[in-house]
């Protein structure tokens, strides 16, 4: 399988998942996750993890945390966010340029809000955004259940604002 020019794992925190809100196929996307990083380790690419920041998600806690089964290293780089939007405000933008990055791989959570706000601005900088079909996750909102959710938007995103892998 392809890699790009850089693997961008989004908002996979302790405090994105919850007995009262758990993400859906956690395991599965965790394992999922590590072994695309393994895979961009072996090509010598960059990885980049994304951390949401805000009340609940304070710098340095516990639940901003990324989830410790998550095979994150010293030497990867790491943005903290305040926005949806991982572009928003914060050193990723000036990081991929100087990475000189066209093509993105994206992965992480929740689905319907900072994976999807982050692809489709990514495409709409004009980046070659990529996904592994199931590498992204969310939990069940009051309209939708996480499966349908998850499923609605790889069917948005599919040949419109990245490919699948």
């Amino acid at each position: 399988m392809m890699v790009s020019d850089v693997l961008v794992v989004i908002d996979l925190q302790n405090g994105v998942h919850s007995v009262d809100y758990p993400l859906a196929n956690l395991e599965r996307v965790l394992d999922g996750v590590n072994q695309r990083i393994a895979m961009y380790r072996d090509a010598g690419k960059p990885v980049i993890f994304v951390q949401h920041v805000d009340e609940a998600l304070v710098i340095g806690n516990d639940a901003w945390a990324l989830m410790p089964e998550l095979d994150c290293r010293h030497d990867d780089i790491y943005v903290n966010k305040t926005h949806a939007n991982s572009f928003f405000k914060t050193e990723l933008p000036a990081i991929l340029a100087s990475l000189d990055v066209e093509k993105i791989e994206f992965c992480g959570a929740q689905t319907e809000y900072c994976v999807d706000t982050t692809v489709r601005f990514a495409h709409g900088l004009g980046f070659d955004s990529y996904m592994v079909r199931g590498l992204h996750t969310t939990a069940d909102s009051d309209l939708m259940d996480a499966e349908t959710i998850m499923a609605h938007h790889e069917s948005l995103w599919d040949k419109r604002f990245l490919t699948f892998l």
